[in-house]
């Protein structure tokens, strides 16, 4: 299975931080943000990963090159200054990708999930890992019944992690350009076609200085401890 990281965004709510220096390029402990999850995604077993670029986008890959260092090949699909969103972003990497199920995750996305099992899990047109809401999305997104399909009923709902498994036919009726993913998966979700689990463990979304500064901290108090 190849997998894809999503590193195009310009990174608006990170304000000044990324004025000179793209989001995933933003140093938790002293790391880049994307060189954690390329890591956890080598740990993981994957050997080809894809990732889209945009805003500074040069910088990117100046510092990942051709991944050679992480013992990772990597592939890069350039959207130009702006960004395609997060939809549009992967279907002009399809290509890349090819005819089988691929690893989305964001590049923004701190967490111990284990990506190695999402390599062997079966899927409709997705899969999606879901965690407890945070602060700042009480509302959720996702709700999970029994079976584990997911659907967008009101009740119970929990937060999509940006890490999920995708099917090429997920993207079979989209037109090319500039398109948000959201709207995509909830209409599949909701005729049935996706499939998802919580996760309890580490998950951060460094959307924001103020997160960004949070795991900074969470990381300096792991190691003191």
């Amino acid at each position: 299975m190849k997998a894809m990281i999503l590193a195009a965004g310009r990174g608006d709510r990170m304000k000044t931080l990324t004025d000179q220096t793209p989001k995933p390029l933003l140093k938790v402990q002293g790391k880049p943000l994307i060189q954690h999850t390329i890591e956890n995604l080598v740990a993981a077993g994957f050997k080809e990963i894809v990732i889209n670029v945009a805003y500074l986008g040069a910088q990117i890959k100046s510092f990942l090159g051709d991944g050679h260092q992480f013992e990772v090949k990597i592939i890069y699909s350039d959207e130009g200054a702006e960004g395609l969103e997060t939809a549009g972003g992967i279907i002009k990497a399809l290509p890349l990708l090819g005819k089988k199920p691929f690893l989305v995750i964001n590049s923004d996305v701190i967490c111990d999930y284990p990506l190695k099992t999402l390599r062997y899990r079966p899927i409709d047109q997705a899969h999606l890992v879901l965690t407890e809401n945070p602060e700042f999305h009480q509302e959720g997104d996702f709700s999970l019944d029994k079976k584990g399909n997911l659907s967008t009923a009101d009740h119970n709902r929990h937060t999509f992690s940006g890490i999920g498994v995708y099917h090429p036919k997920l993207f079979q009726n989209c037109s090319e350009g500039k398109l948000k993913l959201g709207p995509i998966l909830k209409t599949a979700a909701d005729d049935g076609h996706v499939s998802g689990e919580r996760f309890m463990g580490l998950w951060m979304d460094i959307g924001t200085p103020e997160r960004l500064q949070e795991a900074d901290e969470y990381f300096c108090d792991s190691l003191a401890s």
